[in-house]
């Protein structure tokens, strides 16, 4: 996928509120889904164990407020107990009561399992509390459990899948990375993976519990008051509705919030990263007022948003509210007409409490969920990318290589209806020096790219000592050539190391040596810890031109038998381009090379110039052929030498 086919990434929701943020949505989300879920296949004995566990442990919740229900029963029943009279038996109390006209008090001491002038069952209590304790040990070790197994299961099924994109990327084709941003590529195989890992190790679970909850709550209520559970059912709807409209006008400024956010950052970035061209053209007020105009922007935004969407809270509690004192109110009538068990009261209220939350985590569940799978299709869609066609089953290893390239008929072309290289044909001798030079997008650099097999032909044949690449494998090909290219790669750790890593077994004695020969060990030596050095982040404490020298000594150490170098020297100064080009000509000593360059003042001494427009081979030859046959290179020669001439004489007519 292209940058420019990328969706913006949107952050998902932090917080309570986090569920009425709208995710990043999958296009598929029933196959994604799908296909996630045949990533957990291995792992359904555990997850049929975390599913047992989370019954268990909802079951316990559950039972909880029940076991509760029957202490304060038991406090309660004391209490009436003692204040009526001692010695007389409970069918009797209730005949006095009524005889009295107190009919509501005598139905309310038949709904009670009590003792006339007994006082509270202390006892009683504490056995039941020590229970209740017990129970919530176990459902607390059970869910621990549950999260333990599960974090096993989504850290060795983002394993597996980390692992099985780390591979994918090294069998893609060098198309993909050129038409992939590195950013692009790192968010798939790290912020979407962890994103699905941080998922399968918390939502899941959480959704597996939500439910069970939601089913076991339900059952208790209809089991304790049929009616109050209709009562507590009435308020869903409301709160759903509720809910969804305020959620409705949040999303539009959230939305407005994260392009505010997108644009302000932009803004930063660009600031920042250019704040010595913005001081030398005085536009820090204009960077400042921009600043405080999308600042301003996001601040409108998100207050909008924040404000809307904290409305949610409080008009969940109104709701909760009204519905906790119709039961309190029909609650207590039962009570008191002997229906129902103060203790069952209590506990429906607090299962009405624990019924609207599993549903609200469901909600933000499946918000997550959505998100988890827009991050999926596109670690997905990296799997599925087109690979390198397989090495033949056969391949030729070649031994003492000579050099010799040939080019046959080359045919070529990125996109199928554009043409780029048609009918090249090209022949170097062993131990030829080629360059290639032409006008930006000739096809220089196609040339390296399909001499190494980056890119597969669309017609024709390239050659290496008369055995055709295709029948040789891409990593014996590839051990073959030493690259110094412009872009230089330097990764963190010490020069000794980035120098050693054109040869993994290389004494030190060949480091040196190495580094001798590409003019390294002088400036090295000066550093504070020599070859101990640590190249940082872009190794921004050595300058370009060192940087360059190192890729040669690693290319020096490397000893190949075919070198590439490509605009090696484009962006240093003067005097390291003299060192550079020294050593650059003792690497090239006795080797076939390949050198693409647009500075022609660097190709002069080569045995073949590759004059290439369109794809093709416009005029082949060395220098002082190519000049005097007065064709395109020498119009292109002259134009270079006489452009700076130009800019020259012109600057000092200014001053």
């Amino acid at each position: 996928m292209s940058e420019e086919r990328t969706p913006k990434r949107r952050p998902r929701g932090h917080g309570p509120m986090g569920a009425m943020m709208p995710a990043e949505r999958a296009r598929d989300f029933k196959g994604s889904l799908k296909r996630l879920s045949g990533y957990l296949k291995p792992h359904r004995v555990l997850l049929a164990i975390v599913a047992l566990l989370s019954i268990a442990g909802v079951v316990l919740t559950i039972a909880g407020p029940k076991i509760l229900g029957r202490a304060t029963n038991i406090l309660f029943e004391g209490v009436i107990g003692k204040q009526l009279p001692p010695g007389l038996g409970k069918e009797h109390i209730i005949a006095m009561l009524k005889a009295a006209g107190k009919d509501q008090m005598a139905n309310m001491v038949a709904g009670m399992n009590i003792v006339p002038g007994a006082g509270v069952d202390f006892a009683a209590i504490a056995r039941v509390l020590i229970t209740l304790v017990v129970i919530y040990i176990i459902g607390s070790f059970f869910s621990w459990l549950q999260h333990y197994i599960m974090a096993g299961i989504s850290q060795r099924t983002v394993y597996g899948l980390r692992k099985e994109a780390d591979a994918k990327l090294a069998r893609l084709p060098l198309k993909y990375y050129d038409s992939n941003t590195r950013g692009e590529i790192l968010s798939r195989v790290t912020n979407d993976i962890d994103n699905i890992a941080g998922t399968l190790q918390q939502s899941l679970t959480q959704l597996i519990t939500a439910t069970f909850t939601v089913i076991g709550v339900l059952i208790m209520m209809f089991s304790i008051s049929p009616l109050l559970a209709l009562i507590a059912l009435a308020t869903l709807p409301m709160s759903v509705i509720v809910t969804l409209s305020i959620a409705r006008r949040s999303q539009k400024q959230f939305t407005e919030q994260w392009d505010s956010t997108g644009a302000l950052n932009g803004h930063i970035e660009e600031m920042y990263t250019g704040h010595n061209i913005v001081k030398a053209f005085n536009r820090q007020k204009e960077a400042i007022d921009e600043f405080d105009k999308e600042n301003d922007r996001l601040y409108q935004a998100s207050f909008k948003a924040h404000f809307i969407s904290s409305t949610i809270q409080p008009a969940m509690q109104f709701i909760n509210n009204l519905n906790y004192v119709a039961i309190c109110v029909i609650g207590g009538m039962k009570v008191a007409n002997g229906v129902l068990s103060l203790g069952d009261v209590q506990a429906f209220i607090q299962y009405s409490r624990q019924f609207t939350q599993p549903i609200v985590q469901t909600a933000s569940i499946m918000n997550v969920l959505q998100s988890t799978l827009a991050s999926a299709e596109r670690v997905f869609e990296l799997l599925d990318e087109e690979e390198e066609a397989p090495d033949t089953e056969d391949p030729v290893v070649l031994k003492d290589v000579e050099g010799h390239v040939a080019f046959d008929s080359v045919a070529f072309r990125y996109k199928p209806d554009v043409p780029l290289i048609e009918d090249m044909n090209l022949e170097v001798e062993p131990g030829q020096t080629v360059a290639i030079v032409g006008p930006t997008g000739a096809g220089k650099t196609t040339v390296v790219n399909l001499l190494m097999r980056f890119y597969e032909l669309d017609g024709g044949s390239i050659s290496i000592d008369g055995v055709d690449i295709r029948d040789m494998a891409r990593n014996d090909l590839r051990r073959l050539f030493g690259m110094v290219l412009q872009d230089t790669w330097l990764f963190n750790g010490t020069i000794r190391d980035n120098i050693a890593y054109g040869r993994e077994d290389a004494t030190e004695a060949q480091i040196m040596a190495a580094a001798r020969a590409a003019h390294v060990d002088h400036f090295v030596r000066t550093l504070p810890d020599g070859y101990d050095t640590e190249l940082g982040d872009e190794a921004s404490n050595i300058s370009q031109g060192q940087k360059q020298l190192l890729t040669i000594a690693r290319a020096f150490l490397a000893d190949p038998e075919i070198l590439i170098l490509d605009e090696a020297t484009s962006s240093v100064d003067t005097r390291t381009e003299v060192l550079i080009q020294k050593a650059m000509a003792e690497l090239m000593r006795d080797r076939t090379s390949f050198v693409i360059a647009h500075r022609l003042s660097t190709v002069r001494n080569a045995d073949t110039i590759l004059v290439m427009d369109n794809g093709s081979i416009v005029e082949q030859g060395n220098h002082a052929e190519l000049m005097a046959a007065r064709g395109f290179y020498y119009d292109l020669y002259n134009s270079q030498f006489a452009g700076a001439y130009d800019e020259a004489v012109e600057a000092l007519s200014e001053t």
